[in-house]
């Protein structure tokens, strides 16, 4: 058994049911997906386009709501609790890092990263010390003053992991973030994130159709046409 196999689930997923209407036509996006992630895990949902990855992802990080089933992120059940509730928990427990990077491009990498701290109301002192640290965790030192315009690809995803964590998360959710990189780039970027979950104990959850991140997860729950097909720790 793994360290983390012994910690406690920080996602408790049970018989998740997504549905989707396209047309008159009914789609199953999720068929009755049950499953636990540990704290500290470094984790990804692989499976083709379609199988059923990002509606998980989505619906772990409340930015959805099952049409049935359960969804208990550190010991919250995201159903039982109301849309303002289901924000205020992303801004303060979950970090989010999305394929478009999704950075806003008038504000410098700097106050992308500050940006979750503000909201939180943290003092500018705080704000500062952990914005600076973070930003050099990741590799951005002496750029936290750059637009996303005068960055990389890389160096906007970096930001967009900087402004994830800056926020002390319980949980990091990845959609897809190394689908916009080339190969070097990609890798940094996820030894990057993987130092992070070695250093600091960070749960990332990504889902993803590369091989890159399979090489480097602790665990692969791989999805098919909605259901778990194959789950193991490596």
């Amino acid at each position: 058994m793994s360290e983390n196999e012994t910690k406690p689930a920080i996602v408790s997923v049970r018989d998740l049911h997504r549905t989707y209407l396209q047309g008159t036509i009914e789609v199953n996006a999720l068929a009755g997906v049950s499953l636990d992630i540990q704290s500290g895990s470094f984790c990804a949902l692989m499976g083709p386009s379609g199988s059923g990855k990002s509606t998980l992802l989505n619906l772990i990080g409340g930015l959805d709501v099952p049409t049935s089933g359960s969804v208990v992120v550190d010991g919250t059940d995201l159903a039982q609790i109301s849309p303002a509730d289901r924000s205020r928990m992303r801004l303060e427990r979950i970090g989010f890092v999305f394929q478009a990077y999704n950075l806003i491009p008038v504000l410098s990498a700097y106050e992308n990263a500050e940006f979750v701290l503000l909201m939180r109301g943290v003092s500018p002192a705080e704000r500062k010390e952990r914005v600076m640290s973070t930003l050099k965790a990741v590799g951005l030192e002496g750029m936290e003053h750059r637009r996303p315009n005068e960055l990389s690809g890389g160096q906007q995803q970096r930001v967009a992991v900087a402004r994830a964590i800056v926020g002390k998360p319980a949980l990091v959710l990845a959609d897809e973030p190394t689908a916009n990189l080339d190969t070097k780039t990609g890798e940094d970027l996820l030894d990057t994130m993987r130092a992070l979950n070695d250093e600091h104990d960070i749960t990332f959850v990504f889902a993803t159709h590369d091989p890159k991140v399979m090489e480097r997860a602790q665990r692969i729950v791989r999805l098919v046409d909605g259901n778990i097909q194959e789950d193991f720790s490596q």
